[in-house]
């Protein structure tokens, strides 16, 4: 299922915008992030839990993406934050987040990341006994609001890459030491008020979220019964995927509501555990299918193969190349027009890994065409990277046909910022 919208000029439209006017506007590769969309993914799931579960609340995984501007939007709709470093933690602030709404999960943390977390009052997911112990020298415990990740033997994702649970992952505790950490938290004087799990990324089938849920609500029962605690928030982390593949089908938010709901208070009488909050950590459903990453055809090249070369490479969209994801292309000055010819699309860096597609139907490419990559708004400026000496890309933000810019393209200065020549090499 695409989201795609086509003006009367034939032109794709982002936010009510002409792509082929914000091309010309702003320059290629560009960013466009549809504001409406992200909102819409935020409140559509939303709704979907709280019909369930009122006390529900979404943590925004913003190392999806970071900028400022979609971070502002989303605590504007009421989100809270799911942080992976210190500076994920500076920008959520910077952003206007309260430090309450904020749960920074890291994993081989050095002293100073703890302690800037520490002094940032935000909630901290505890992954390792040696994070504990070194939490415990650093601050009051009386002071801290802590919760652990727990890895429940569940993994899931698109890719190898993505599972972050199961017996191979790095992240959380075992489900075997998990009562043992919490009683020696409590021992150091901390009072836990939170357990955690997050299985993999790209998720499309509810079956192995549903399990996942399944095993942490056990494992919370278990932890409640041998220490007493009474768990505030329960959080099953994130992992909702959205479809890449216009044959792929998405994910019925209602009715996987409904199920983890279900399961959820099923399990929350089991175990005696109350009514404690269900927390949720998207980040790709909310920001993933919100955003384009426009290129210009610049070369038609007929090798070995037949090739479009762009002005974009895996600096700007990594994903293809990293993960061998599929990204969705429209010719956006043709976008009613039909598939007339398989054509490999290849970026310009100089690595033979860097192709966004191979064989790919699309119409007729000439030069000055311009290819608008679909479901960029996930891991993509976030992963973006200045190799070859290639400066990023800008990112606007369009709603009501309007555009703003978000973020300012990067120019030749950029590559040298905070780079130091010694004297002795100055001529």
């Amino acid at each position: 299922m695409l989201n795609v919208k086509v003006n009367d000029k034939g032109h794709l439209s982002i936010g009510g915008a002409d792509a082929v006017e914000l091309a010309r506007n702003y320059d290629t590769p560009l960013y466009v992030i549809d504001e409406m969309r992200i909102r819409e993914n935020y409140q559509r799931l939303h709704r979907a839990f709280t019909r369930y579960y009122p006390n529900f609340q979404i943590l925004y995984a913003c190392k999806a993406n970071t900028n400022l501007t979609i971070l502002k939007i989303l605590e504007d709709e009421g989100s809270g934050i799911d942080a992976v470093s210190p500076g994920e933690i500076y920008m959520a602030l910077l952003a206007g987040f309260e430090p309450e709404k904020i749960l920074y999960t890291g994993n081989n943390l050095r002293d100073d990341e703890i302690l800037f977390a520490v002094e940032s009052e935000v909630m901290i997911n505890i992954d390792s006994k040696s994070q504990l112990l070194r939490l415990s020298k650093i601050t009051d415990p009386e002071n801290i609001r802590i919760s652990f990740r727990i890895n429940p033997r569940v993994g899931a994702g698109h890719h190898e890459h993505c599972i972050t649970g199961g017996e191979l992952s790095k992240f959380g505790i075992m489900e075997e030491e998990a009562a043992e950490l919490y009683s020696l938290a409590q021992e150091l004087g901390f009072q836990p008020i939170g357990i955690h799990a997050h299985i993999g990324s790209g998720i499309l089938d509810p079956e192995p979220f549903m399990l996942a849920v399944e095993r942490l609500m056990d494992i919370a029962g278990k932890v409640s019964k041998a220490t007493g605690i009474e768990f505030e928030f329960i959080d099953f982390g994130g992992g909702l995927g959205i479809p890449y593949h216009p044959n792929e089908e998405p994910l019925d938010i209602k009715r996987f509501a409904e199920k983890i709901t279900g399961l959820f208070m099923e399990k929350l009488e089991e175990h005696s555990l109350g009514e404690p909050a269900m927390y949720l950590e998207p980040g790709r459903y909310i920001v993933g299918d919100a955003a384009y990453l426009l290129t210009r055809v610049n070369t038609i090249k007929e090798s070995y193969r037949k090739f479009a070369g762009v002005d974009a490479g895996f600096n700007t969209l990594v994903r293809p190349v990293m993960y061998g994801s599929y990204h969705h292309i429209i010719v956006a000055n043709k976008a009613n027009e039909k598939p007339a010819e398989e054509i490999d699309i290849a970026g310009n860096l100089c690595e033979s890994g860097d192709l966004f597609a191979r064989d790919r139907k699309l119409p007729k490419l000439e030069e000055g065409d311009l290819l608008a990559i679909l479901d960029a708004g996930a891991y993509a400026f976030s992963m973006a990277s200045q190799y070859n000496s290639r400066p990023r890309p800008a990112e606007i933000l369009v709603k009501d046909g309007k555009a703003e810019i978000i973020r300012e393209r990067e120019d030749f200065s950029d590559l040298i910022n905070k780079q130091v020549v010694p004297p002795r090499f100055l001529k």
